[in-house]
């Protein structure tokens, strides 16, 4: 396949720091881009065409090319959603004579309903890293207090696994009813803690001033500190651990991921009666359209309060 041309890879270089610099897109999110457009970049590539020149019918026969890669209709859509901020930007900043995206429809997909564990499923998992973290000891011990702070605290918050991963110490360390959040775009959220998983963290905390040097334990710290590149536990290592505790309490290891404890927190939250705008801050969602996925929970919850409360179901 012919390679980029310059002015290609400058074009998606400036799109990337302005969505960077001005939108506050997280690195996850730069990177998805980066690659979602540097594959639209070879394709156009492949016909002769820079990013600057390419037309409706350039956009079509791209999207055209990846249905016929079986690829889902989601990845079709959050690919095509970066072609057309990227040929937005192109045209605002003039680097492009007109918009050949804005005439191109969006793939049609439904949106699926995210896995959700039972309230008792998650009461097993809850029970089973208490166990754990009351009866191991040494290493195992530290490791069991590790992953017990991880899970209380993010049933509890419905923290993205990256912002779980990336807490530091002086985020817990403040008022024991609430930690302090920046999610995506730099938007920043408290999120109220429930007593269980302020006591995990407390016992965590706890363990690492003991194992500290005596100049005490830095605000600044990970919570979850490693000695990767990343200097904090990583998402990928968190998923393994959260796998291993499944098999252990006898759960299907595939339902089980951080992001899946996310939606728990949400649906459990629902169908006990919260306010959805509520369950929305808490998420850090910048759209409710986003939080309104977990509104499947809600008919069995109206049809209760329907049949207690309306006059006509007595």
């Amino acid at each position: 396949m012919p390679a980029q041309g310059a002015g290609s890879r400058r074009l998606i270089s400036g799109f990337l720091e302005m969505m960077s610099a001005e939108r506050g897109a997280s690195a996850n999110t730069l990177t998805a881009y980066a690659g979602d457009l540097e594959l639209y970049a070879d394709f156009l590539a492949s016909r002769s065409r820079r990013l600057d020149e390419a037309g409706s019918n350039d956009i079509r026969a791209w999207l055209e090319a990846m249905q016929a890669e079986g690829l889902a209709k989601s990845t079709l859509s959050r690919r095509l959603s970066a072609v057309r901020q990227l040929h937005r930007f192109a045209y605002a900043e003039g680097a492009s004579d007109d918009d050949p995206a804005t005439v191109i429809a969006a793939p049609q997909r439904q949106a699926g309903l995210p896995k959700v564990l039972s309230v008792g499923q998650v009461d097993r998992l809850l029970a089973g890293v208490r166990d754990r973290a009351a009866n191991a000891r040494g290493k195992a011990r530290i490791k069991a207090l590790r992953l017990a702070c991880l899970i209380e605290v993010l049933y509890a918050t419905g923290l993205r696994v990256s912002e779980l991963v990336s807490l530091t110490v002086g985020q817990v360390s403040g008022d024991d009813r609430f930690i302090g959040v920046r999610g995506k775009g730099g938007r920043e959220r408290l999120v109220p803690l429930s007593p269980a998983a302020r006591a995990a963290i407390d016992a965590w905390t706890s363990e690492l001033k003991r194992l500290a040097p005596p100049s005490g334990l830095p605000a600044g710290q990970f919570l979850f500190a490693s000695r990767g590149k990343e200097k904090h536990l990583t998402r990928q290592h968190f998923a393994l651990l959260l796998k291993d505790l499944a098999r252990d309490v006898g759960l299907d290891a595939a339902l089980l991921s951080p992001h899946v404890l996310r939606h728990a927190f949400a649906s459990h939250l629902l169908q006990g009666g919260a306010d959805l705008r509520a369950v929305q801050q808490m998420l850090g969602h910048a759209d409710i359209s986003t939080t309104q996925i977990y509104t499947h929970v809600l008919p069995e919850k109206l049809r209760d309060v329907v049949e207690s409360h309306h006059p006509l179901s007595q």
